[in-house]
């Protein structure tokens, strides 16, 4: 049954009707989800992982996903759909995931990165008519890629030759695309143009159905050792013809308009994936109450304990960043292009690390692929996926790199804080802005929100002193980061930038991080949530952020880390999330 205890010290937020509706559909979904620990439950440990041991994508849970109509969270109102905001979109997709990755991606995020790009860019048509094949449960799939070159775009071959009637006829393969063979919609990378450059690559929108199908072909399936259930494979074209409608905005726009995607892809995919990791940790915990090693529990060594308990502020601090990058979408569209970028290079990196820790935690039972405990080796081996996808790590460092030295100039220590409500996440937001997603602004509010704090934070106690410290050290580095990247060569602003250069990506990236929580902290001071309220958990994120960054620091001051493995604790009895909304779960 779904937990529904109501902690008398810990009062319900008082939600907006935006906040009560993104609740409401969370409960629906868990609800509808049942425990995860029976074996009739579609959703259940025991389905999915039986499904994934023959290597397929759960038909009961697909259908239990469709009778939710999952695939209206993808399709904005105005289209008859719930899309309204993404860190809401987050919220919902991180429960499939939580249960299942290869259903959270094979079942729904695929669909929604094939879907905006239309959403950004496609006309009225196009936007009603990729609406009614979702509506209908239906699928689409994405091709980006070719093997031969990876995440360097401009250099694809798949190609949409204009015919001279309008229309265009596409030749080539695109591989490993997730639902090939499965999607009805499909929204293909190609190129246009045979002049180097940018602006020889379009996005076209083709239904399956209206294809001729002699001309296209299903490649063979890929085995996988992460998400065996996906359908992974690729489309091979010869001479296939599609209509001049079925272009995606305009000629050559095609560069630009998958980067102004990936701002919300790059944004919102990591934060659903960190279900996954919440199940990981939900389940070692259990592990750990109920092993007996040395005449104890698991749980009362002390290395166990500290490991779960980081694992934990792993997920506090992957959620605060994954906030922040998704409610920029609304709130500062100009700027998404870095931290969408830092949410996909560093969010996937401290779950796959969390997820290592724990499975040292877990000892042998890591290897079991069935029972309680078996979920766990199917999320170590799904996860890592979501670090590649559309753009891996290295291609996120790609996007930062050459945009430091703006930021260096116009914006950490002279452009204007981000406002409050970017950290709240219980606070209504504007509808997506899809039009005023850019490539490059030259202006970051969330590391101005950083130096900002360090004016405002409070020192009363011990543990808001060591959060003021923290954030003390964090702008120092912030300078630092400064100094580097204004003396950056031209060379080194580029994709083949030196490893000194994506050092620097790097380093951005956990300030971003440390940004976050002391903001979400921050206004979550005083507020319902006593947890969150506490600067315990701010403190202790910090500390490991400085970790992260060989920083030289204090200890944390007493009771800090106690406070940390007291809510692991009473969130697993509790069965409440992991995350910043520590929401009932069923079970």
């Amino acid at each position: 049954m779904l937990s529904e205890t109501v902690d008398p010290a810990r009062p319900a937020t008082a939600a907006t009707g935006q906040e009560q509706e993104a609740r409401a559909r969370v409960a629906e979904l868990e609800a509808r989800f049942g425990d995860p620990y029976d074996p009739a439950n579609p959703m259940g440990q025991h389905q999915l992982l039986a499904a994934d041991e023959a290597g397929e994508i759960s038909a009961a849970g697909e259908a239990v996903l469709d009778g939710l109509n999952l695939n209206a969270d993808f399709v904005p109102r105005a289209l008859g759909g719930r899309l309204d905001r993404l860190d809401t979109l987050v919220r919902v997709m991180r429960q499939v995931f939580r249960r299942d990755v290869t259903l959270g991606l094979g079942y729904g995020a695929t669909t929604f990165m094939a879907a905006v790009n239309v959403w950004t860019t496609g006309d009225a048509g196009q936007q009603r008519r990729l609406a009614e094949v979702l509506l209908a449960n239906r699928k689409a799939a994405v091709a980006y890629h070719e093997l031969a070159h990876g995440n360097d775009f401009v250099r694809n071959e798949f190609a949409a030759t204009p015919d001279g009637a309008g229309g265009f006829r596409l030749n080539g393969s695109k591989q490993v695309i997730n639902n090939a063979g499965r999607a009805d919609v499909l929204t293909l990378f190609s190129r246009t143009s045979d002049a180097p450059g940018s602006r020889s690559h379009s996005v076209l929108m083709v239904e399956r159905e209206l294809l001729d199908q002699a001309r296209v072909e299903v490649l063979p399936r890929y085995s996988s050792v992460g998400v065996r259930g996906c359908h992974l494979a690729g489309l091979s074209f010869t001479d296939c013809p599609v209509p001049g409608s079925a272009l995606v905005g305009e000629l050559g726009q095609g560069v630009e308009l998958a980067l102004r995607s990936f701002q919300m892809t790059r944004s919102a995919v990591p934060g659903m994936a960190m279900g996954a990791a919440d199940t990981a940790l939900r389940t070692v915990v259990r592990f750990a109450l109920g092993r007996q090693l040395y005449k104890r529990s698991v749980m009362d060594i002390p290395h166990a304990r500290e490991t779960l308990s980081a694992a934990f502020l792993d997920l506090l601090i992957s959620d605060s960043l994954s906030l922040t990058a998704t409610r920029a979408v609304h709130l500062l569209p100009e700027e998404t292009s870095v931290y969408a970028s830092a949410v996909k290079y560093l969010v996937p990196r401290m779950l796959n690390d969390a997820m290592h820790d724990l499975s040292i935690v877990l000892g042998a039972r890591f290897y079991v692929r069935e029972g309680e405990f078996g979920v766990f080796q199917k999320h170590v081996r799904d996860l890592p996926v979501l670090s590649l996808g559309h753009a891996g790590s290295a291609a996120c460092q790609a996007t930062i790199i050459p945009q430091l030295p703006r930021l260096a100039r116009r914006a950490w220590f002279s452009g204007d804080p981000a406002p409050d409500t970017l950290f709240r996440p219980g606070d209504d937001l504007p509808e997506l802005p899809f039009g005023r997603l850019t490539l490059a602004s030259g202006r970051d509010g969330l590391s101005a929100s950083l130096v900002a704090a360090v004016d405002q934070l409070p020192s009363g106690t011990p543990v808001e002193l060591s959060v003021h410290g923290a954030a003390l050290r964090f702008m120092d580095e912030l300078r630092q980061l400064q100094e580097d990247a204004l003396s950056l060569s031209p060379q080194d602003r580029t994709a083949l930038a030196s490893p000194a250069s994506f050092a620097l990506a790097d380093r951005y990236a956990v300030l971003l991080a440390a940004a976050s929580v002391i903001g979400v902290w921050r206004q979550a001071r005083g507020g319902e949530d006593s947890f969150l309220a506490d600067p315990s958990w701010a403190a202790a994120a910090l500390h490991r952020l400085g970790r992260r960054l060989g920083m030289r620091q204090p200890d944390l001051p007493d009771g800090c880390e106690e406070r940390v493995r007291e809510e692991v604790l009473r969130r697993f009895h509790d069965r409440r999330s992991y995350d910043l909304y520590d929401s009932p779960l069923a079970g």
